[in-house]
């Protein structure tokens, strides 16, 4: 079977949609899955070796660029590679209008959600065939649900397999990690999801106590400056390089455990099977919050307006360690 999956983004809503890949795998063992997502995730899929090709889409950058003529041939070329291929079946797992015009790029029967759960609902009318998925479940189950019901199988009882892992890089080599180490994921996208820098201190200095070194990424200017804050106020800590997706996912594998607020990597780490701690403050965890999978831990704390403080998080780390 030669199945073709749309999910473009987020990173966090991609990893939340890789459980379909083991679930259809189980049932039909010698599926030809691709994927297509933005090109800046495709990194992310590739941890996965079921997924047997990567489409990268340049969505986001091509509405930055949309009267440029480079843009229009890359549209072009993105499309030609889409149908170059015949697909027994094409599963929009966005439900959006933009991934919904992409499955009419591809050849093939086209699926996705009918437009009562759909987020866009006009997005229903691209589907061959449309699903009732309730909206009113977290998003891993509702991803397993509708791929279970479009290819016709029983929904799996287990816990999800992420099917991801991490592959040792050139680019860790010059990183001294110590054995024992947290990895912080301090940065959002958005600024009301940030947990205080204040608390990102105290924290690193309590686990530091504890025997265990922070561990600090970062994307941007404005992620290393308070990457740099943290880490200037706990000795033990360490500043990580700018490092890629893959290089990062390399790092995260060795950790002892993750911390991060709401953002794509802490459920990469979940993916990864390190045990984590996702950190809400502007959002709801119940819907899109950590998931964890078969043989991992994941803790969530707070909620909208309800930041968790430090010791709730110290107390959700010892739960980790038992």
């Amino acid at each position: 079977m030669n199945i073709l999956i749309i999910k473009t983004s987020s990173m966090g809503d991609a990893i939340h949609c890789l459980p379909i890949i083991a679930d259809i795998r189980a049932k039909f063992p010698d599926a030809k899955i691709d994927w297509v997502i933005e090109e800046s995730f495709a990194e992310i899929l590739a941890l996965n070796p079921h997924i047997n090709a990567i489409i990268p889409v340049a969505i986001r950058r091509w509405r930055k660029h949309l009267f440029s003529k480079s843009t229009w041939r890359e549209i072009s070329c993105f499309k030609k590679q889409l149908s170059a291929e015949q697909y027994d079946l094409i599963l929009d797992m966005q439900s959006l209008l933009k991934s919904a015009l992409i499955t009419t790029f591809a050849k093939g029967i086209r699926h996705g959600q009918n437009y009562k759960t759909t987020r866009e609902p006009l997005a229903a009318l691209f589907y061959h065939h449309t699903h009732f998925v309730p909206r009113n479940q977290h998003a891993v189950e509702q991803n397993r649900a509708l791929a279970a019901k479009t290819l016709g199988y029983t929904l799996p009882a287990s816990l999800p397999e992420y099917g991801l892992s991490a592959r040792p890089s050139d680019d860790e080599s010059g990183i001294d990690l110590p054995e024992n180490y947290v990895i912080a994921f301090h940065a959002t996208s958005r600024d009301s999801k940030l947990w205080p820098v204040d608390h990102w201190i105290a924290l690193g200095k309590a686990l530091q106590a504890k025997g265990f070194t922070l561990v600090i990424p970062w994307g941007n200017e404005d992620e290393h400056l308070r990457a740099n804050t943290i880490a200037e106020n706990v000795a033990s800590s360490i500043v990580l390089p700018k490092f890629g997706l893959a290089t990062l996912a390399g790092v995260i594998g060795k950790a002892t455990a993750a911390i991060g607020v709401d953002t794509g990597l802490i459920h990469l780490a979940i993916a990864l099977k390190i045990p984590s701690i996702a950190i809400y403050t502007d959002t709801y965890p119940a819907l899109n919050g950590a998931y964890a999978g078969e043989g991992s831990i994941a803790i969530n704390l707070g909620g909208k307006n309800d930041s968790p403080d430090v010791n709730q998080v110290l107390t959700a780390f010892s739960e980790l360690k038992r």
